[in-house]
């Protein structure tokens, strides 16, 4: 099976603090990176993890602040430096965009590589990006500004045909992909052998759902149902509630409901305020109500 792996470069917020650095997740997979916001000082942080910056094709990001948004001149940068000249793609609110742009012509005039910007709308749902493997979906939040979280979901695989049935039935070569697609096989006296019998299942589709920064959303639940990973940002344990709600940003507890209510495989918390200085606390608001809960932490690589 192929790696289907989330790494965490930052997982703080926007006060800086010496345990967290500003937020950025890359996941890899079949040999691509997809970076998920940008932080200040990410490529650095991602040269530590030995992660390919030439294997980021796209980089998606969440809203226009600068936790999220500000490492992005200094990615850019880095890259041309290392001799980058594939297309570049960016995803965000249509607000980045004019940032981008000056920044790239402040800092970057002369790139060996295209810079495309793809404005995503953040009060939809639906499908930004896809490629032979994998889909990318918006994840309207709730948020001071527009802000969004990716769904990020394999394409369903061929079934497996079976070693045994090849050579029983004689199968030729240029058949395979035929069965493999759910084709049946016709014998030489006519008989009909399923394709049932002659494969097994595809290997199961993996996902996962990133959630930062948001308020309480209602409609996001049925949105993300089943997930493998969950990421969801709890920026305040419970007794800072009422900060949550003044920042629009959301507690352990109300991360933790989420992932209950979407039946999830797993939950990582992160994007932690500065004032939260017990994180294991948080992690037991969170374990209280979704057991299966972890800490986010630079360096922190998750296996899907």
């Amino acid at each position: 099976m192929e790696p289907f792996d989330l790494h965490i470069i930052g997982c703080g917020s926007a006060n800086p603090t010496g345990r967290h650095r500003p937020a950025c997740q890359v996941l890899s997979t079949r040999g691509k990176n997809f970076m998920i916001d940008c932080g200040e000082g990410s490529q650095t942080r991602f040269a530590r993890m030995g992660l390919s910056m030439k294997r980021v094709g796209h980089i998606f990001i969440s809203h226009a602040h600068a936790d999220h948004c500000l490492g992005l001149p200094g990615l850019v940068c880095t890259m041309s430096l290392l001799g980058r000249t594939a297309q570049l793609h960016i995803h965000g609110p249509q607000e980045l965009e004019p940032f981008m742009q000056t920044a790239l012509a402040t800092f970057c005039p002369n790139l060996e590589f295209q810079v495309t910007f793809h404005t995503v709308d953040t009060r939809q749902h639906q499908l930004i990006f896809e490629d032979r493997s994998l889909e990318v979906w918006s994840l309207p939040l709730r948020h001071r500004v527009p802000c969004c979280g990716y769904l990020f979901r394999e394409k369903p695989g061929q079934r497996h045909i079976r070693r045994d049935m090849i050579d029983m039935y004689e199968i030729p070569v240029s058949q395979i992909n035929n069965i493999k697609a759910g084709m049946d096989w016709t014998l030489p006296d006519g008989t009909l052998v399923p394709n049932e019998r002659l494969t097994t299942p595809p290997t199961p589709i993996r996902s996962y759902a990133y959630c930062s920064d948001t308020a309480p959303q209602p409609s996001l639940p049925a949105i993300i149902e089943g997930v493998d990973l969950l990421f969801h940002e709890a920026t305040f344990d419970q007794d800072n509630e009422f900060r949550a709600r003044q920042t629009f940003h959301s507690t352990t507890l109300e991360a933790a409901q989420v992932a209950r209510d979407a039946r999830v495989g797993r939950l990582c918390i992160g994007h932690y305020s500065s004032r939260m200085d017990d994180e294991q606390k948080m992690l037991r608001e969170a374990q209280s109500i979704f057991p299966n809960t972890v800490l986010a932490a630079e360096g922190l690589t998750l296996n899907i």
